[in-house]
């Protein structure tokens, strides 16, 4: 019988504690990110190049700094400051951006953000591994990832109502984004603890010889899956382009995070009970549909429904491929091994975003999403084939 104890049964309190802290560091900031290109261009008068460089410099930043991160917590057997730390960078980062004054103030800022989400990041997914029990281990993933999407969630509507109910200007809101942001540092200076087992190093260096091969295999297929995964900007543009209202995209984003919301928890568990890769797969043969849906969605209708699918994808798969790496690696090299999982994604989303466009721009925009369909398919069968797992997973 479903009850609330069975629900969290298997999440430790650091989980319950990091989750708390992505949730409101979520909210933090979604309440910035979907004002902030509006902000710079209408507010600060910079153009598409301006936006172009910030995030490209922002988002390469964070990409190189997870593995350096993940790789000093292993080395210094403690995350737990490094998280904080990048957490409260994060927060003060984007809160200045109320001060800006330029683009190049902007650029500046958002780099320090960045850094701290490059701090942060692989650390805080291996103190999640590091706190949880195996056999539970989907389960602690996708219901850290559900809190991060509720976030993603709450954020826009709160900004959404300070400018409708409150009139407030971009400024005043991301001033105020400092305050969630905040709580989520101190919540993992104060509630998040690590156990002597867990801050005991045996760490003696990360070698790949050393490593299971599956995991090099691994990172190979998430390589070739993520070069097909263009930035989401994409299916904005073809949400507007297939008739939705641009008053209606906040809504729609916020359902999209809804649904991940939703699943993410399910999937973590389903991937406790019949291994990682089958529930990873499935996403990816979701994505593999929702991408040809895409490419052929003729009404803001058929938009909805795929927005949806997208979230089941997403769900399925963001907790569990986290949960595989825990899985494929032992415990002292976990830092780093997240570090080069998480910048492995990070940096194919460049070069993957430029060929979408590229396509879309020579060969037409169905052409575009049945790219990334082929590449889904490829990444699946690899998968599939060339990782195989470890017992009971």
């Amino acid at each position: 019988m479903f009850t609330m104890k069975n629900l969290f049964k298997g999440i430790p309190k650091n989980a319950f504690v990091l989750g708390a802290a992505s949730l409101l560091n979520d909210i933090a900031s979604e309440m910035v990110a979907p004002l902030l290109p509006i902000f710079l261009t209408v507010t600060l008068g910079a153009g598409p190049v301006a936006l172009g460089v910030i995030e490209g410099i922002a988002e390469t930043t964070s990409s190189i700094l997870k593995i350096v991160s993940g790789y000093i917590s292993d080395r210094a057997g403690k995350r737990k400051n490094i998280v904080f730390a990048g957490y409260g960078v994060s927060a003060i980062a984007r809160s200045l951006i109320a001060a800006a004054t330029s683009w190049f103030h902007v650029l500046l800022l958002r780099f320090a953000d960045r850094v701290g989400k490059g701090i942060r990041t692989a650390p805080r997914d291996a103190l999640l591994a590091d706190s949880a029990d195996a056999n539970f281990r989907g389960k602690v993933f996708g219901f850290h990832r559900a809190l991060d999407h509720a976030g993603a969630v709450i954020g826009p509507l709160i900004a959404f109502l300070l400018i409708k109910e409150w009139n407030l200007g971009y400024r005043s809101i991301f001033f105020i984004a400092l305050i969630p942001g905040l709580l989520s540092a101190l919540s993992i200076a104060v509630f998040v603890k690590e156990r002597a087992h867990e801050v005991k190093s045996t760490f003696n260096g990360f070698k790949w010889k050393n490593v299971d091969e599956r995991f090099h295999r691994y990172l190979i297929v998430l390589l070739i899956f993520t070069l097909g995964n263009a930035s989401d900007a994409f299916l904005i543009l073809r949400a507007v382009d297939a008739g939705m209202s641009k008053t209606m995209i906040p809504v729609l984003w916020a359902g999209f995070n809804l649904v991940k919301f939703v699943v993410s928890i399910p999937g973590g568990v389903l991937s406790d009970r019949i291994g990682r890769r089958p529930v990873i797969i499935a996403g990816w043969f979701i994505y593999a549909l929702i991408y040809a849906l895409f490419g052929v969605a003729s009404t803001p209708y058929h938009i909805v429904l795929i927005f949806g699918g997208y979230g089941i994808y997403y769900g399925l798969t963001e907790g569990v491929e986290r949960a595989f790496v825990a899985d494929l690696v032992p415990a002292d090299v976990r830092g780093t091994a997240f570090g080069l999982y998480n910048a492995t994604i990070g940096i194919a989303a460049l070069p993957a975003s430029v060929l979408f466009g590229l396509i879309w721009k020579v060969f037409g925009m169905q052409a575009a999403f049945f790219w990334a369909v082929a590449l889904a398919a490829i990444s699946s069968f690899g998968l599939l084939f060339f990782v195989k797992p470890k017992k009971n997973n």
